[in-house]
């Protein structure tokens, strides 16, 4: 049982039991406090027949009834006859009575509802004295009675606040943790990076090498790309105005070089000059990002399709392949930090590119659509 648990579990069982003995004392007390009126509208019912029926010798006993009926001032309550015919009212909301003509009915009905009536007779000879008392609760009860409402609504917010607390700090700490992982990355490239390049000068003052030489350099640049995109996560990186279709175009040739024999790469946009606010190395991370993970899902085989749709408002861009396909119930975990279908995955790349693109660029990325067997579709938006 202890593996399933850990500290906020028993921490959130202590706040419950907290919670639930809460509750327990405030409805032990209402019920107490309810047992309480009833007991003192029964002796409501003694002192009024009291007053009705005492004769001159029991004087004392006359006066000490009527202080008690004088003295409630807090249970509402009707006097009727044993028709229930309203004879008299107590403490009832005033102006109510003045501005509501359903207000006596209404509560009437609802105190009739809420307690037993409590039958009262002081008939004496000639006389009929029979009737009912009927009330209802207390200000103070009705407080009690809603006051583990509160506590509740209370309760969840504090929990609502604590949990979103600790989500923001889980999610500042794996914000560290990708900032310090990418900056140290790009740190280790660029040390042996700034060697290499040294001993390329060297090589190239022999004539021989030039055609190696020109290759090297080529993925010395790649290199070189990947360290400055590296370097760029965790600070606020510099946008400015580019051409999205020319950017589009020269991943799509990039990555032409690098698919296997059986899969194509097309594009297509319906201008070709589409100017957006772009952190180019950062944008091209995303691109390659999914493109690769299309490569990946297709196996060698398939098709990758880029759409850009230029808007007043808005650019789209969807990426699509003809891959397995992801099931509909992880279109929103694909994005999760650590979430990976690939055996050796590590669950970063598409974390990291909905980061650039919603925090850096104010854009959306999402599974547009997806179906098993036929492939998968990813948008991205960037508002203008």
């Amino acid at each position: 049982m202890r593996q399933y648990l850990h500290w906020k579990t028993y921490l959130v069982i202590f706040a419950l039991s907290i919670v639930g003995l809460a509750l327990y004392y405030f409805n032990q007390v209402a019920k107490d406090v309810a047992v309480e009126e009833q007991n003192r509208v029964i002796m409501l019912v003694e002192a009024i027949k009291t007053v009705a029926i005492a004769a001159p010798t029991s004087q004392s006993d006359v006066t000490y009834a009527t202080k008690m009926i004088d003295e409630n001032k807090t249970i509402p309550l009707f006097i009727t006859d044993e028709h229930f015919k309203i004879i008299d009212t107590r403490n009832l909301d005033s102006t109510r009575l003045r501005d509501d003509p359903q207000y006596l009915e209404r509560k009437f009905n609802q105190f009739k509802s809420l307690h037993p009536p409590i039958p009262y007779d002081y008939s004496t000879p000639g006389m009929n004295g029979k009737g009912y008392l009927v009330y209802g609760d207390s200000n103070l009860l009705n407080r009690l009675r809603y006051y583990p409402l509160l506590i509740l609504a209370i309760t969840f917010l504090f929990g609502l606040i604590v949990v979103i607390a600790i989500s923001n700090a889980q999610r500042s700490l794996q914000n560290q943790v990708w900032v310090g992982m990418s900056k140290e990355t790009a740190h280790q490239i660029g040390t042996p990076l700034t060697s290499i390049v040294a001993w390329m000068e060297l090589l190239k003052e022999t004539e021989s090498n030039k055609e190696w030489i020109a290759e090297m350099e080529k993925d010395v640049s790649r290199l070189q790309l990947i360290a400055d995109r590296f370097s760029k996560i965790g600070s606020i990186p510099q946008l400015k105005e580019e051409n999205l279709a020319t950017r589009l175009q020269a991943m799509v040739e990039y990555m032409r070089m690098r698919k296997p024999k059986k899969v194509t790469i097309d594009f297509e946009h319906n201008e070709d000059d589409v100017q957006v606010l772009l952190s180019g190395p950062l944008f091209d991370w995303v691109i390659e990002n999914l493109m690769r993970n299309a490569l990946d899902a297709m196996e060698g085989e398939g098709r990758i399709f880029i759409k850009l749709v230029n808007q007043p408002r808005v650019v789209t861009i969807d990426v699509c392949d003809t891959g397995k396909g992801i099931p509909k119930n992880n279109f929103k975990k694909v994005f999760a930090p650590g979430f990976s279908t690939k055996q050796r995955g590590w669950g970063l790349g598409l974390s990291l590119a909905k980061r650039i693109i919603e925090k850096y660029h104010n854009g959306n990325i999402f599974v547009k659509s997806s179906e098993s067997g036929t492939g998968t579709t990813f948008r991205i938006i960037f508002r203008r």
